[in-house]
């Protein structure tokens, strides 16, 4: 008997911030593999339940893809239930579709529970919106770095640099001063807002408002480890 994997997005961290159907399905696992940034949430989950530490962090041991990829098939093959636990979205920057393809190849099936996205939480933690009538109609999600932790080198610089779009960078702390001397170089203004927001969904959360020029040099002289986005473009200004 195969068993059935279900891939839950846990959101930003919050539990309060966890669909009812996510709830629903941490409740019912027999196993769930968890990434680091989703451990906040196992408070749901079934007692009893099999918890497996999967994370990546950058910079730090983590195990292999290829090695999350066949655990989840290993679990499922024993006839139980599966929660891979994946933070914000799990389609959002977060390796899904190398698992998927896993489970197809093996014939297992599975679902996909929509999560909401730290790009999401963070706008309504600093309470703007990620769109503006005339000024943003567009948002963009981009990733900070490569597979080698550096800035990707296929960049759309012209999208990257409009500065009629709201622009979010998952992962940016490293590789923002040389995406912000880019972006400027490409006619983006240096005096474009921005909004750096670490840890969140977390009680520790922090919310910082910039310009991209001053954020750089910030970032450029040091950061914290922990996680964060980006938000850069005519974002509203506080209240």
């Amino acid at each position: 008997m195969t068993g059935f994997v279900s891939f839950v997005g846990s959101g930003p961290g919050d539990p309060e911030l966890l669909t009812l159907k996510a709830v629903a399905r941490l409740q019912a696992a027999d196993a769930v593999l968890f990434d680091d940034l989703s451990s906040a949430v196992l408070g749901h989950a079934r007692a009893g339940a099999e918890l497996v530490a999967v994370g990546k962090r950058a910079g730090r041991p983590s195990p292999k893809q290829a090695h999350v990829s066949q655990l989840l098939v290993d679990y499922a093959r024993s006839g139980i239930r599966v929660v891979r636990l994946k933070s914000g979205d799990a389609g959002m920057f977060g390796r899904l579709e190398e698992e998927i393809v896993a489970l197809r190849e093996a014939g297992i099936a599975f679902e996909i529970v929509p999560g909401i996205t730290a790009a999401s939480a963070a706008a309504a933690a600093a309470q703007i919106p990620l769109t503006r009538r005339l000024s943003a109609r567009r948002v963009q999600f981009v990733t900070g770095h490569d597979v080698t932790g550096d800035l990707p080198e296929q960049r759309n610089m012209a999208a990257l640099a409009d500065p009629e779009a709201t622009t979010v960078v998952f992962m940016p702390k490293r590789t923002f001063p040389a995406l912000a001397a880019s972006l400027i170089e490409h006619g983006l203004s240096p005096d474009t807002p921005t909004l750096m927001a670490e840890n969140v969904g977390h009680p520790d959360q922090m919310l910082s408002r910039s310009t991209i020029a001053k954020l750089a040099v910030q970032l450029q002289d040091g950061f914290s480890g922990k996680p964060a986005l980006i938000l850069y473009g005519p974002l509203m200004e506080a209240e």
